[in-house]
C-alpha cells in the first residue's frame, strides 16, 4: 500500500505578491511557503503511515526551487518524492495541471490499496479544483473536505465538513481524499528526518517522461491550453495603520463617533 500526496508550492502571503505582465505570478521572486492544507494531508498520510507502515510519496508540480518543499515534506517522514517540473508545464491553470499531476500519478502506480490525497485547496487560487479534477481524470472514487478519516482494510471512513454540518461516507480504495485544516496538527520537521532526506530518493518527470501519456496534449498544458483567462492581476494596496481607542465610557464612543463623522462614514 502506498499513499501518494499532491503538493503545492505557494506564496507566502505575508510578504510582497509579484505580478508578471502576463497576470501570472512571478513566483521567482517571492518568498514560497508550502501550501498550507496539503500540510494536513501530508499528515493524514504520515498518520497512516505510523499505524500500517505504507509508503508515503509526496508529488509537486513547479520550478526546481520546488524541490526543498519536497526535502522538507520528506523531513516529516515521507519516504520519496517526485518533481514534475518543465518548461511546458508552466503557467497551467487548474485545468492543466490536473492533467499534468494525473499523468505524473498514473506513472507513479495507482494500486488497489492505495490512496491519493489533497489539500482542500492552494492559497494562491483559492478554487479547490485541482483535487478533484485528478480524481475525475484517474476515474478513481473522491470525497472532498475531509474532517476526519479512519482506514480499515480497503475501506476508508470519512467524516466530510459541509457548511452547515457533516457527512460520513465510507469509500473503497483506491480512492482521492482532499483535506482540510481542521484534520490535524502537521508535524514539525525533526534533526534525524533532516538528515534521513537526503538519502531519499526525489525523482524528476520533465516532459520527456510524461509526453506518452494521453493527458499530456500540448495544446491543453501550460499557459497556452490554459482555458483560464485573467483580466488582471495585481499587488493589493497597503492598508495605513489602525487606530486604537481605549476605554469603555460615553468620552471613548463619542471620540469615535467624531472620527467616523470626519471621515464621512457616519
Amino acid at each position: 500500500m502506498k499513499i501518494i500526496v499532491c503538493i503545492k508550492q505557494v506564496p507566502d502571503t505575508s510578504g510582497k505578491v509579484a505580478v508578471n505582465p502576463d497576470g501570472t505570478l512571478d513566483r521567482a521572486s517571492m518568498q514560497t511557503i508550502t501550501n498550507p492544507d496539503d500540510l494536513n494531508a501530508v499528515e493524514a498520510a504520515l498518520k497512516i503511515k505510523d499505524a500500517t507502515g505504507c509508503e508515503v510519496i509526496v508529488v509537486t508540480m513547479g520550478p526546481a526551487p520546488a524541490a526543498g518543499m519536497l526535502r522538507e515534506a520528506m523531513a516529516m517522514g515521507a519516504d520519496r518524492a517526485v518533481l514534475v517540473s518543465a518548461r511546458e508545464f508552466g503557467g497551467s491553470d487548474t485545468y492543466a495541471t490536473s492533467q499534468i499531476l494525473a499523468a505524473a500519478v498514473k506513472r507513479i502506480g495507482v494500486e488497489k490499496d492505495d490512496i491519493v490525497m489533497c489539500g482542500r485547496q492552494a492559497i494562491d487560487g483559492d478554487t479547490a479544483q485541482v483535487g478533484p479534477q485528478i480524481a475525475e481524470k484517474l476515474d478513481l472514487p473522491q470525497v472532498t473536505y475531509a474532517a476526519d478519516i479512519q482506514k480499515d482494510g480497503d475501506k476508508i471512513t470519512v467524516r466530510r465538513m459541509l457548511e452547515d454540518g457533516y457527512m460520513t461516507i465510507r469509500v473503497e480504495t483506491p480512492c482521492l481524499l482532499t483535506c482540510i485544516k481542521e484534520l490535524n496538527s502537521p508535524r514539525y520537521m525533526n534533526i534525524k528526518g533532516i538528515y534521513d532526506t537526503y538519502n531519499k530518493p526525489l525523482d524528476v518527470f520533465d516532459y520527456e517522461t510524461l509526453k506518452d501519456d494521453p493527458l499530456i496534449d500540448p495544446t491543453t498544458i501550460g499557459l497556452k491550453g490554459s482555458p483560464t483567462n485573467i483580466l488582471t492581476s495585481f499587488t493589493p494596496p497597503l492598508k495605513g495603520a489602525g487606530m486604537m481607542l481605549e476605554g469603555a465610557d460615553h468620552a471613548t464612543t463619542d471620540k469615535l463617533a467624531e472620527l467616523l463623522a470626519a471621515k464621512h462614514i457616519i
